[in-house]
């Protein structure tokens, strides 16, 4: 289950640091380019689909790392503690 979450922190993407709620829309910003705002409302906008965007945002919210390269879903079963 750790190499699942290892090839997920290669990827590169991060929770944004500008983040208000769970940083998902700050981190899709920082790897689009995009304006912050622009993407939180896009992201608000998601909501509108039933069960899809509310889903999708968990799924994203629950796997995407933390800055520090923690991940929720990790945690959540047991393996949080990063080795460095």
């Amino acid at each position: 289950m750790n190499s699942l979450f290892d090839s997920i922190r290669k990827i590169g993407f991060r929770r944004g640091p500008d983040r208000i709620l769970g940083g998902i829309a700050g981190g899709l910003a920082a790897v689009t380019g995009l304006n912050v705002w622009l993407v939180r409302i896009l992201v608000l906008l998601s909501f509108l689909l039933p069960v899809l965007g509310v889903g999708a945002y968990v799924v994203v919210w629950a796997i995407t790392p933390w800055q520090d390269g923690s991940i929720p879903l990790q945690r959540a079963f047991g393996g949080g503690q990063l080795e460095r």
